[in-house]
């Protein structure tokens, strides 16, 4: 009897979030061991559907960057980055194309509807989503300390985001899964980050939340200790002194565009926590580095 007495009490104490953010939509960027390990692609998608079903409009963006990189090297190829972003050749975007748009796109959606859910996957193509440009990174040379471009390829920037799509399957009760890859200008496929499309779709919503699932508990300092939130003058300095670096980069860029355009919390979390959406969003306490204005 204790122990059925402990969950109706947990169930209690989550009522107010429920009643909070029922009918809110939340823009959940998917990535890292959550979705390698089989205990924790589980646990996600039983997160999302338990958050779809109490009222919370979850819309998931997802990368796949382990996968990409063990299939190209598997032909041969090895992975590149600058600035946290994957230098993509021709061959590199037919890989990227086939893995996120194919492959994790339709495996998300699948185990997702095994739980019950109502998902739908898309890439930024369908309905016009994404409208993208390629994107230009400049680096001061340290030998010349002039400024200078570096050519990432087929790499992508998100120019405008047209919600339509997402807001009409949104209404009918499905779950949006969307990759992370557009069309350019010129009708070129371009590979974009999935930090900054969930940031900017975020953006565009209005969205409740904007949560960002990583491989670490959060941001932490030079002596290891998890800061629990920061703002955007303590990120120009973490960044500035690396210790804010790489791939985390464009997570708290994400975070700070999605502020901007009136999205009320962003999140990094650990995903390798099991449940770690439900912690986040039905605990006081929550998990991981909150961004903030």
């Amino acid at each position: 009897m204790k122990t059925i007495i402990e969950k109706a009490n947990v169930l209690i104490e989550a009522l107010p979030y429920i009643r909070k953010f029922y009918g809110k939509t939340f823009v959940i960027k998917y990535g890292g061991a959550a979705m390698v390990e089989e205990s924790l692609k589980d646990a996600f998608a039983q997160d999302i559907v338990l958050l779809s079903f109490i009222g919370i409009r979850p819309v998931i963006v997802h990368g796949g960057g382990p996968k990409i990189n063990k299939i190209m090297e598997q032909m041969g190829k090895k992975p590149t980055f600058v600035h946290g972003q994957r230098v993509t050749d021709k061959e590199t975007i037919d890989i990227v194309e086939m893995v996120l748009g194919g492959l994790i796109n339709k495996e998300i959606v699948s185990l997702i509807n095994s739980h019950g859910g109502r998902a739908i996957g898309l890439s930024g193509k369908d309905g016009n989503l994404i409208k993208a440009k390629k994107k230009v990174i400049r680096k001061v040379s340290p030998e010349t300390g002039v400024s200078e471009i570096i050519d990432l390829g087929l790499v992508g920037e998100v120019e405008k985001v047209n919600p339509g799509i997402i807001i009409s399957i949104d209404k009918d009760g499905f779950i949006p899964v969307i990759a992370p890859i557009s069309s350019g200008r010129r009708n070129e496929t371009l590979n974009i980050n999935a930090d900054y499309v969930a940031g900017m779709i975020a953006h565009e919503l209005k969205a409740e939340k904007l949560i960002l699932l990583t491989d670490v508990e959060g941001i932490k300092d030079k002596k290891n200790k998890l800061l629990s939130a920061l703002d955007g003058k303590k990120i120009k300095s973490l960044i500035s002194n690396k210790t804010i670096s790489g791939g985390m980069i464009p997570k708290v860029q994400a975070c700070q565009n999605a502020l901007k355009g009136g999205v009320r919390k962003t999140h990094i979390i650990d995903g390798r926590v099991p449940h770690a959406l439900l912690l986040e969003v039905f605990t006081e306490e929550g998990i991981g580095t909150e961004i903030v204005k």
